[in-house]
């Protein structure tokens, strides 16, 4: 496998900054302070916070190290399907940088911060334009913040016309914080098995759809990386019964510019901006998650809105039939900068061709693992293929050993087991950044370990060996958690 990316190199030890510390350093020159000291309080003395004395190239080198034991998509591919961890061009880095935005205070009064207004007011149109819907609302701050705002808007709707719903449909090959969203809001969640083919099927939310049943949440296209083709169909069945569709957005990666989800009947959608929009994803955050609205529910959205009289921008604090605020201030401001930077230097016809792209990719790794993993469904994907370890089970060679012979290879491993409804399940989603030469690479990389089960099947169930830890006991960090710092 000389060809893979991943090779033996220095791995660096590096201790706690309090370990490196030693009294007297200093790397940096505070002015003298021109507050006068005050005592603390009786209950505060001995309890100071205990901070190292370290100098500049103590600060540098401890963070250079600890960057180089990290993997990101600046560093190499990233194929972790169902999260669309794809390159976001520096270009917009730069612009959620530039100062106007990256200090502009939230507290400011309305006419020191019409710039700013303007573009969150722009960036729900664009959206909006995008997906086809009619009203958007950016403060949601994550995916399933968008999830839960769509999952108040669903109650505040039917509470509105007099109705108790109790239900909410989740198919099986939704996102799994769906069903989380839905009960915090007071909704059962009822599972939905897909068909055969991988999709939902009519006659399977017909005979679910009740009185008591608000609507559905779905995932399109769904976390098999295939498209429900009978959404429609679904939407028509619901609204008979005077539901709501739910469409997960995490995916919006497939079919930007693409798909007209309004048309598809879907009546609230999140999106992921730090998914699809071009915001560094991963670390735990910021993320955004708008959540997009036809006109009829309009009304229920999140406050404040952010309108424009003709002459300026304005925020509405009072709307009746709001759900209310759901986030401090306006959400995560630089990602939403990040996301109008990318809309803009993409324009239309490329936001569109970077979905093809992407499902382009998608579909040229599925044809060229095919015949090496187990494909789960062989069949045209959009975004993201799921294979299995099906092939390797006779040696004993399972998907963690297969996505840790990935990482000695230098990749990051993808999705594993999930989504549940494929047993083993080897999830890839290569992403529109990603060249051919870079695919053909992967693939390669991909066989070859294939063969390694077949050959040598304890290379893998010993991997990973090029790392400064090798495999964790995960099992045991699951039940007996470390949780301090």
């Amino acid at each position: 496998m000389k060809d893979a990316p991943g090779t033996s190199g220095l791995i660096l030890e590096e201790p706690l900054l309090w370990e490196k510390g030693k009294k007297g350093r200093c790397g940096m020159s505070i002015p003298e302070s021109d507050v006068p000291p005050a005592a603390l309080a009786d209950e505060l003395v001995g309890a100071e916070p205990d901070f190292p004395d370290l100098s500049e190239i103590d600060v540098v080198r401890h963070y250079t190290r600890l960057s180089t034991w990290n993997f990101g998509v600046d560093t190499g591919m990233y194929p972790l399907g169902s999260c669309t961890m794809k390159y976001n061009p520096k270009v917009n880095e730069k612009q959620a940088a530039a100062p106007a935005m990256a200090t502009v205070h939230p507290l400011l009064p309305l006419e020191h911060c019409q710039g700013t207004l303007k573009l969150m007011y722009l960036l729900q149109k664009h959206l909006a334009a995008i997906t086809g819907m009619d009203a958007v609302s950016l403060q949601p701050a994550a995916g399933a913040h968008g999830e839960l705002a769509g999952m108040l808007i669903f109650s505040a709707y039917h509470t509105s016309r007099g109705r108790t719903k109790t239900k909410i449909l989740i198919p099986d090959t939704a996102h799994g914080t769906n069903p989380a969203s839905a009960a915090l809001c007071g909704y059962k969640p009822v599972k939905v098995a897909s068909g055969r083919r991988g999709i939902l099927e009519a006659q399977e939310i017909r005979a679910l759809m009740d009185e008591e049943t608000a609507g559905i949440m779905i995932t399109n296209p769904n976390t098999l990386g295939l498209f429900e083709e009978n959404i429609r169909e679904i939407a028509d069945i619901i609204h008979e019964n005077d539901g709501l569709v739910y469409c997960d957005g995490a995916n919006m990666n497939a079919i930007m510019g693409v798909v007209d989800l309004k048309k598809c009947g879907v009546d609230v959608l999140h999106l992921n901006l730090h998914k699809t929009f071009s915001t560094p994803h991963g670390g735990g955050g910021p993320g955004a998650g708008p959540v997009c609205v036809v006109e009829s529910l309009e009304k229920f959205l999140p406050v404040p809105r952010i309108d424009f009289d003709g002459s300026s921008y304005v925020l509405r604090e009072e709307v009746e039939g709001s759900i209310g605020r759901i986030h401090g201030f306006f959400g995560n401001f630089g990602v939403l900068v990040r996301a109008y930077s990318y809309i803009l230097s993409m324009g239309a016809a490329n936001l569109k061709k970077a979905s093809q792209y992407a499902v382009l990719n998608a579909c040229y790794i599925k044809e060229r693992l095919k015949g090496h993993l187990h494909l789960a469904y062989n069949r045209p994907c959009m975004h993201e293929a799921v294979f299995s370890d099906k092939h390797q089970q006779n040696q004993k060679v399972t998907t963690l050993d297969i996505a840790k012979r990935l990482m000695d290879c230098g990749y990051h491993p993808p999705t594993i087991y999930f989504p549940l409804v494929v047993p083993g399940a080897i999830m890839i989603e290569p992403t529109e950044s990603e060249c051919l030469e870079d695919l053909d690479r992967f693939v390669e990389v991909v066989k070859a370990i294939v063969a390694e089960a077949g050959n040598d099947p304890e290379k893998l169930r010993s991997s990973p060996t090029r790392f400064k830890i090798r495999r964790l006991d995960e099992t045991r960090a699951a039940r007996n958690p470390c949780l301090r710092g």
